[in-house]
Protein backbone atom coordinates (compact mmCIF):
# COMPACT_ATOMS: atom_id res chain seq x y z
CA UNK A 1 0.00 0.00 0.00
CA UNK A 2 1.33 3.43 -0.96
CA UNK A 3 0.13 6.60 0.80
CA UNK A 4 0.87 9.92 -0.86
CA UNK A 5 -0.08 13.42 0.22
CA UNK A 6 -0.55 15.82 -2.68
CA UNK A 7 -1.08 19.57 -2.01
CA UNK A 8 -3.47 19.77 -4.96
CA UNK A 9 -5.74 17.30 -3.24
CA UNK A 10 -6.58 19.88 -0.55
CA UNK A 11 -5.04 17.84 2.20
CA UNK A 12 -6.82 14.54 1.45
CA UNK A 13 -4.79 11.35 1.54
CA UNK A 14 -4.60 9.61 -1.84
CA UNK A 15 -4.32 5.90 -1.20
CA UNK A 16 -3.26 3.47 -3.87
CA UNK A 17 -4.15 -0.06 -2.85
CA UNK A 18 -2.63 -3.09 -4.51
CA UNK A 19 -5.42 -5.54 -5.14
CA UNK A 20 -5.21 -8.98 -3.59
CA UNK A 21 -4.84 -11.55 -6.35
CA UNK A 22 -6.69 -14.87 -6.21
CA UNK A 23 -5.87 -17.48 -8.84
CA UNK A 24 -8.65 -19.96 -9.61
CA UNK A 25 -7.58 -23.24 -11.21
CA UNK A 26 -10.75 -25.25 -11.95
CA UNK A 27 -8.94 -28.27 -13.38
CA UNK A 28 -10.81 -31.38 -14.49
CA UNK A 29 -14.05 -33.27 -13.93
CA UNK A 30 -16.29 -31.45 -11.46
CA UNK A 31 -13.55 -28.90 -10.74
CA UNK A 32 -14.97 -26.19 -13.04
CA UNK A 33 -18.45 -26.59 -11.52
CA UNK A 34 -17.38 -26.19 -7.89
CA UNK A 35 -14.91 -23.39 -8.64
CA UNK A 36 -17.71 -21.52 -10.42
CA UNK A 37 -19.60 -21.34 -7.12
CA UNK A 38 -16.54 -19.92 -5.34
CA UNK A 39 -16.15 -17.32 -8.08
CA UNK A 40 -19.75 -16.22 -7.50
CA UNK A 41 -19.01 -15.77 -3.80
CA UNK A 42 -15.86 -13.74 -4.49
CA UNK A 43 -17.77 -11.54 -6.93
CA UNK A 44 -20.49 -11.04 -4.31
CA UNK A 45 -17.93 -10.08 -1.65
CA UNK A 46 -16.29 -7.59 -4.01
CA UNK A 47 -19.63 -5.99 -4.84
CA UNK A 48 -21.36 -6.06 -1.46
CA UNK A 49 -18.44 -5.73 0.96
CA UNK A 50 -16.32 -3.40 -1.17
CA UNK A 51 -13.44 -5.84 -1.17
CA UNK A 52 -10.54 -5.73 -3.59
CA UNK A 53 -10.05 -9.29 -4.81
CA UNK A 54 -8.63 -9.53 -8.30
CA UNK A 55 -9.56 -12.86 -9.86
CA UNK A 56 -7.59 -14.69 -12.52
CA UNK A 57 -8.52 -18.10 -13.85
CA UNK A 58 -6.50 -20.58 -15.89
CA UNK A 59 -5.98 -24.20 -16.88
CA UNK A 60 -4.32 -26.94 -14.87
CA UNK A 61 -4.18 -30.75 -14.94
CA UNK A 62 -5.72 -32.68 -17.80
CA UNK A 63 -7.36 -29.55 -19.21
CA UNK A 64 -3.94 -27.90 -19.49
CA UNK A 65 -2.45 -31.00 -21.07
CA UNK A 66 -5.17 -31.12 -23.71
CA UNK A 67 -4.44 -27.53 -24.77
CA UNK A 68 -0.73 -27.12 -24.07
CA UNK A 69 0.72 -30.64 -23.82
CA UNK A 70 1.73 -30.12 -20.20
CA UNK A 71 -0.28 -30.34 -16.94
CA UNK A 72 0.84 -26.82 -15.93
CA UNK A 73 2.44 -24.11 -18.05
CA UNK A 74 5.17 -21.79 -16.84
CA UNK A 75 2.75 -18.88 -17.23
CA UNK A 76 0.25 -20.42 -14.81
CA UNK A 77 2.99 -21.33 -12.38
CA UNK A 78 4.21 -17.71 -12.30
CA UNK A 79 0.63 -16.55 -11.78
CA UNK A 80 0.51 -18.80 -8.73
CA UNK A 81 3.76 -17.26 -7.44
CA UNK A 82 2.24 -13.78 -7.66
CA UNK A 83 -1.11 -14.63 -6.04
CA UNK A 84 -2.12 -14.20 -2.41
CA UNK A 85 -4.04 -17.47 -2.65
CA UNK A 86 -4.58 -20.23 -5.20
CA UNK A 87 -7.91 -22.07 -5.16
CA UNK A 88 -7.86 -25.35 -7.09
CA UNK A 89 -10.81 -27.54 -8.06
CA UNK A 90 -9.59 -31.05 -8.93
CA UNK A 91 -7.27 -32.72 -11.41
CA UNK A 92 -7.14 -36.06 -13.16
CA UNK A 93 -9.43 -38.70 -14.58
CA UNK A 94 -9.33 -41.90 -16.66
CA UNK A 95 -8.97 -39.89 -19.88
CA UNK A 96 -5.33 -39.24 -18.98
CA UNK A 97 -4.45 -42.53 -17.28
CA UNK A 98 -2.16 -43.71 -20.09
CA UNK A 99 0.00 -40.59 -20.29
CA UNK A 100 3.64 -40.88 -19.34
CA UNK A 101 4.20 -40.18 -15.66
CA UNK A 102 5.64 -36.68 -16.11
CA UNK A 103 2.59 -35.59 -18.13
CA UNK A 104 -0.13 -36.87 -15.82
CA UNK A 105 -2.53 -34.21 -14.46
CA UNK A 106 -1.48 -34.91 -10.86
CA UNK A 107 2.06 -33.76 -11.62
CA UNK A 108 0.75 -30.19 -11.76
CA UNK A 109 -0.49 -30.50 -8.21
CA UNK A 110 2.81 -31.92 -6.99
CA UNK A 111 4.77 -29.19 -8.80
CA UNK A 112 2.68 -26.44 -7.22
CA UNK A 113 3.15 -27.92 -3.76
CA UNK A 114 6.87 -28.42 -4.21
CA UNK A 115 7.85 -25.24 -6.05
CA UNK A 116 5.64 -22.97 -3.95
CA UNK A 117 7.16 -24.69 -0.89
CA UNK A 118 3.75 -25.54 0.55
CA UNK A 119 5.02 -27.85 3.25
CA UNK A 120 2.01 -28.03 5.59
CA UNK A 121 -1.32 -29.48 4.48
CA UNK A 122 -4.23 -28.76 6.84
CA UNK A 123 -7.20 -31.09 6.47
CA UNK A 124 -10.01 -30.68 8.98
CA UNK A 125 -12.38 -33.61 9.50
CA UNK A 126 -15.58 -32.17 10.94
CA UNK A 127 -18.82 -34.09 11.31
CA UNK A 128 -21.61 -31.57 10.73
CA UNK A 129 -24.43 -32.13 13.21
CA UNK A 130 -26.93 -32.10 10.34
CA UNK A 131 -25.13 -35.04 8.68
CA UNK A 132 -24.30 -37.36 11.56
CA UNK A 133 -26.45 -40.09 10.02
CA UNK A 134 -24.48 -39.91 6.76
CA UNK A 135 -21.37 -41.35 8.45
CA UNK A 136 -20.72 -45.08 8.23
CA UNK A 137 -20.03 -45.09 11.99
CA UNK A 138 -22.55 -44.92 14.81
CA UNK A 139 -23.79 -41.41 15.66
CA UNK A 140 -22.41 -41.56 19.19
CA UNK A 141 -18.92 -42.19 17.79
CA UNK A 142 -18.81 -39.32 15.27
CA UNK A 143 -21.21 -36.74 16.71
CA UNK A 144 -19.21 -33.59 17.47
CA UNK A 145 -16.09 -34.87 15.67
CA UNK A 146 -13.58 -32.10 14.95
CA UNK A 147 -10.06 -33.25 14.00
CA UNK A 148 -7.31 -31.31 12.26
CA UNK A 149 -4.77 -33.39 10.35
CA UNK A 150 -1.49 -31.66 9.54
CA UNK A 151 0.31 -33.51 6.75
CA UNK A 152 3.88 -32.77 5.70
CA UNK A 153 3.57 -32.07 1.99
CA UNK A 154 6.91 -31.61 0.24
CA UNK A 155 9.09 -34.42 1.58
CA UNK A 156 8.90 -38.13 2.20
CA UNK A 157 8.41 -40.92 -0.26
CA UNK A 158 6.56 -38.82 -2.87
CA UNK A 159 9.63 -36.68 -3.52
CA UNK A 160 12.59 -38.74 -2.30
CA UNK A 161 15.45 -39.73 -4.60
CA UNK A 162 16.36 -42.12 -6.11
CA UNK A 163 13.06 -43.07 -7.66
CA UNK A 164 11.83 -44.72 -10.84
CA UNK A 165 11.28 -48.05 -12.58
CA UNK A 166 14.25 -49.94 -14.00
CA UNK A 167 14.86 -53.37 -15.56
CA UNK A 168 16.61 -56.05 -13.52
CA UNK A 169 17.66 -59.65 -14.15
CA UNK A 170 15.40 -62.29 -15.73
CA UNK A 171 13.29 -59.75 -17.58
CA UNK A 172 11.79 -58.34 -14.38
CA UNK A 173 11.46 -54.70 -13.40
CA UNK A 174 12.04 -52.90 -10.12
CA UNK A 175 10.13 -49.89 -8.77
CA UNK A 176 12.04 -47.56 -6.45
CA UNK A 177 10.81 -44.82 -4.16
CA UNK A 178 12.87 -43.35 -1.35
CA UNK A 179 11.41 -42.25 1.99
CA UNK A 180 13.56 -39.51 3.45
CA UNK A 181 13.19 -36.61 5.90
CA UNK A 182 15.49 -34.03 7.46
CA UNK A 183 15.28 -32.55 10.92
CA UNK A 184 14.29 -29.15 9.48
CA UNK A 185 11.42 -30.60 7.44
CA UNK A 186 10.02 -32.35 10.51
CA UNK A 187 10.50 -29.39 12.84
CA UNK A 188 8.71 -26.85 10.64
CA UNK A 189 5.57 -28.95 10.12
CA UNK A 190 5.59 -29.93 13.79
CA UNK A 191 5.63 -26.26 14.75
CA UNK A 192 2.51 -25.67 12.62
CA UNK A 193 0.73 -28.53 14.40
CA UNK A 194 1.63 -27.31 17.90
CA UNK A 195 0.59 -23.73 17.08
CA UNK A 196 -2.78 -24.97 15.81
CA UNK A 197 -3.30 -27.15 18.88
CA UNK A 198 -2.83 -24.13 21.17
CA UNK A 199 -5.87 -22.56 19.48
CA UNK A 200 -7.91 -25.76 19.76
CA UNK A 201 -7.90 -28.44 22.50
CA UNK A 202 -4.12 -28.29 23.12
CA UNK A 203 -3.29 -31.86 22.10
CA UNK A 204 -1.05 -33.17 19.31
CA UNK A 205 -0.78 -36.80 18.21
CA UNK A 206 2.32 -37.45 16.12
CA UNK A 207 2.12 -40.51 13.86
CA UNK A 208 4.96 -42.45 12.22
CA UNK A 209 6.34 -46.00 11.92
CA UNK A 210 9.34 -45.65 14.23
CA UNK A 211 9.21 -49.37 14.99
CA UNK A 212 10.32 -50.35 11.46
CA UNK A 213 11.58 -47.17 9.71
CA UNK A 214 14.62 -45.07 10.54
CA UNK A 215 12.93 -42.00 9.05
CA UNK A 216 10.05 -42.70 11.40
CA UNK A 217 12.43 -42.89 14.35
CA UNK A 218 13.90 -39.51 13.36
CA UNK A 219 10.37 -38.08 13.04
CA UNK A 220 9.47 -39.19 16.57
CA UNK A 221 12.68 -37.84 18.07
CA UNK A 222 12.47 -34.45 16.34
CA UNK A 223 8.82 -33.91 17.28
CA UNK A 224 9.64 -34.76 20.91
CA UNK A 225 12.62 -32.39 20.91
CA UNK A 226 10.49 -29.55 19.49
CA UNK A 227 7.81 -30.20 22.11
CA UNK A 228 10.28 -30.22 25.00
CA UNK A 229 11.95 -27.03 23.78
CA UNK A 230 9.03 -24.79 22.78
CA UNK A 231 5.66 -26.43 23.47
CA UNK A 232 5.77 -28.06 26.89
CA UNK A 233 2.28 -26.73 27.61
CA UNK A 234 0.78 -28.78 24.75
CA UNK A 235 -0.08 -32.43 25.36
CA UNK A 236 1.91 -34.69 23.02
CA UNK A 237 1.22 -38.32 22.19
CA UNK A 238 3.19 -40.54 19.82
CA UNK A 239 1.28 -43.21 17.91
CA UNK A 240 2.21 -45.68 15.19
CA UNK A 241 0.43 -44.80 11.96
CA UNK A 242 -1.29 -48.18 11.61
CA UNK A 243 -2.63 -47.91 15.15
CA UNK A 244 -3.87 -44.40 14.35
CA UNK A 245 -5.80 -45.82 11.38
CA UNK A 246 -7.49 -48.26 13.73
CA UNK A 247 -8.15 -45.67 16.44
CA UNK A 248 -9.81 -43.33 13.92
CA UNK A 249 -12.48 -45.99 13.48
CA UNK A 250 -12.58 -47.07 17.12
CA UNK A 251 -12.59 -43.72 18.94
CA UNK A 252 -11.93 -40.76 16.62
CA UNK A 253 -12.85 -38.10 19.18
CA UNK A 254 -9.70 -38.90 21.18
CA UNK A 255 -7.78 -36.83 18.59
CA UNK A 256 -7.41 -33.07 18.30
CA UNK A 257 -4.45 -32.34 15.97
CA UNK A 258 -2.71 -35.19 14.17
CA UNK A 259 0.68 -34.44 12.58
CA UNK A 260 2.28 -36.96 10.26
CA UNK A 261 4.37 -37.40 7.14
CA UNK A 262 3.37 -37.14 3.49
CA UNK A 263 2.42 -40.77 2.85
CA UNK A 264 0.64 -41.50 6.14
CA UNK A 265 -1.03 -38.09 6.02
CA UNK A 266 -2.43 -38.86 2.60
CA UNK A 267 -3.96 -42.11 3.86
CA UNK A 268 -5.10 -41.05 7.33
CA UNK A 269 -6.71 -37.81 6.17
CA UNK A 270 -8.82 -39.68 3.58
CA UNK A 271 -9.90 -42.14 6.26
CA UNK A 272 -10.79 -39.33 8.65
CA UNK A 273 -12.69 -37.54 5.90
CA UNK A 274 -14.96 -40.50 5.33
CA UNK A 275 -15.89 -40.58 9.03
CA UNK A 276 -17.78 -37.36 8.37
CA UNK A 277 -20.10 -38.88 5.76
CA UNK A 278 -18.91 -37.26 2.53
CA UNK A 279 -15.69 -36.09 0.90
CA UNK A 280 -17.81 -33.40 -0.72
CA UNK A 281 -17.89 -31.44 2.55
CA UNK A 282 -14.24 -31.22 3.51
CA UNK A 283 -11.75 -28.49 2.61
CA UNK A 284 -7.98 -28.34 2.80
CA UNK A 285 -5.22 -25.76 2.92
CA UNK A 286 -1.60 -26.09 1.83
CA UNK A 287 0.60 -23.46 3.43
CA UNK A 288 4.17 -22.25 3.08
CA UNK A 289 6.38 -20.39 5.51
CA UNK A 290 5.61 -16.77 6.38
CA UNK A 291 8.00 -14.10 5.14
CA UNK A 292 9.23 -11.14 7.21
CA UNK A 293 5.97 -9.29 6.43
CA UNK A 294 3.80 -12.18 7.58
CA UNK A 295 2.77 -13.16 4.05
CA UNK A 296 2.93 -16.70 2.75
CA UNK A 297 2.20 -18.68 -0.38
CA UNK A 298 -0.81 -20.94 -0.18
CA UNK A 299 -3.17 -23.20 -2.10
CA UNK A 300 -6.66 -24.31 -1.14
CA UNK A 301 -8.59 -27.24 -2.56
CA UNK A 302 -11.44 -29.60 -1.69
CA UNK A 303 -10.54 -33.06 -0.49
CA UNK A 304 -12.70 -34.79 -3.09
CA UNK A 305 -11.35 -35.77 -6.49
CA UNK A 306 -12.44 -34.87 -10.00
CA UNK A 307 -15.39 -37.34 -10.04
CA UNK A 308 -15.56 -37.52 -13.85
CA UNK A 309 -18.62 -39.81 -13.71
CA UNK A 310 -20.80 -36.90 -12.55
CA UNK A 311 -18.99 -34.04 -14.27
CA UNK A 312 -21.26 -31.63 -16.12
CA UNK A 313 -24.45 -32.97 -14.52
CA UNK A 314 -24.87 -30.38 -11.78
CA UNK A 315 -24.57 -33.05 -9.09
CA UNK A 316 -21.29 -31.99 -7.52
CA UNK A 317 -21.26 -30.75 -3.95
CA UNK A 318 -19.57 -27.29 -3.85
CA UNK A 319 -19.41 -27.05 -0.05
CA UNK A 320 -15.86 -28.42 0.29
CA UNK A 321 -14.59 -25.87 -2.23
CA UNK A 322 -16.54 -23.05 -0.60
CA UNK A 323 -15.10 -23.99 2.79
CA UNK A 324 -11.64 -24.17 1.20
CA UNK A 325 -12.11 -20.54 0.19
CA UNK A 326 -13.19 -19.79 3.77
CA UNK A 327 -9.83 -21.21 4.87
CA UNK A 328 -8.14 -18.90 2.35
CA UNK A 329 -9.94 -15.93 3.89
CA UNK A 330 -8.71 -16.99 7.32
CA UNK A 331 -5.13 -18.11 6.71
CA UNK A 332 -3.97 -16.09 3.69
CA UNK A 333 -6.16 -12.98 3.54
CA UNK A 334 -6.48 -12.17 7.28
CA UNK A 335 -10.26 -11.97 7.07
CA UNK A 336 -11.42 -14.08 10.00
CA UNK A 337 -14.83 -12.42 10.22
CA UNK A 338 -15.65 -13.06 6.57
CA UNK A 339 -14.41 -16.64 6.91
CA UNK A 340 -16.73 -17.20 9.86
CA UNK A 341 -19.65 -15.65 8.01
CA UNK A 342 -19.10 -18.01 5.10
CA UNK A 343 -18.85 -21.04 7.40
CA UNK A 344 -22.05 -19.97 9.18
CA UNK A 345 -23.85 -19.56 5.85
CA UNK A 346 -22.95 -23.15 4.94
CA UNK A 347 -24.28 -24.37 8.30
CA UNK A 348 -27.57 -22.52 7.77
CA UNK A 349 -28.01 -23.99 4.30
CA UNK A 350 -27.56 -27.47 5.77
CA UNK A 351 -30.03 -26.56 8.54
CA UNK A 352 -32.56 -25.79 5.82
CA UNK A 353 -32.26 -29.36 4.57
CA UNK A 354 -30.71 -28.53 1.21
CA UNK A 355 -28.55 -31.40 -0.02
CA UNK A 356 -26.63 -32.35 -3.11
CA UNK A 357 -27.01 -35.99 -4.09
CA UNK A 358 -23.92 -37.23 -2.22
CA UNK A 359 -25.39 -36.22 1.16
CA UNK A 360 -29.09 -36.63 0.40
CA UNK A 361 -31.23 -38.36 3.02
CA UNK A 362 -34.93 -38.83 3.60
CA UNK A 363 -36.81 -35.65 4.44
CA UNK A 364 -34.28 -33.34 2.77
CA UNK A 365 -34.38 -31.57 -0.58
CA UNK A 366 -32.00 -32.45 -3.39
CA UNK A 367 -30.49 -29.43 -5.12
CA UNK A 368 -27.95 -28.84 -7.87
CA UNK A 369 -24.43 -27.51 -7.53
CA UNK A 370 -25.58 -24.06 -8.63
CA UNK A 371 -28.58 -23.92 -6.29
CA UNK A 372 -26.37 -24.90 -3.33
CA UNK A 373 -23.98 -22.05 -4.13
CA UNK A 374 -26.84 -19.59 -4.56
CA UNK A 375 -28.27 -20.64 -1.19
CA UNK A 376 -24.96 -19.87 0.54
CA UNK A 377 -24.91 -16.40 -1.03
CA UNK A 378 -28.53 -15.85 0.05
CA UNK A 379 -27.50 -16.36 3.68
CA UNK A 380 -24.51 -14.04 3.25
CA UNK A 381 -26.98 -11.38 2.11
CA UNK A 382 -29.05 -11.86 5.26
Amino acid sequence: MKIKLNPKDHGFLMIKVKKRKILLLPGDGIGPEVIAEVRKIIDWLNKNRSLDFEIDEDLVGGAAYDKHGTPITDEVFYKALESQAVVLGAVGGPKWDNLEFSKKPERALLKLRKELKLFANLRPAICFKQLVDASSLKPEIVSGLDIMIVRELTGGIYFGEPRGIKPINNGERKGINTHTYTSKEIERVGRVAFDLAKKRDNKVTSCEKSNVMEAGQLWKEEIQTLHDKDFKDVQLEHMLADNCAMQLLRNPKQFDVIVTDNLFGDILSDEAAMLTGSLGLLPSASLGAKDKNGNMRSMYEPVHGSAPDIAGKGLANPIATILSFAMALKYSLNMDNEAKELENAVQKVLNDGLRTKDILSMGNKEVSTKVMGDAVIAYLQK
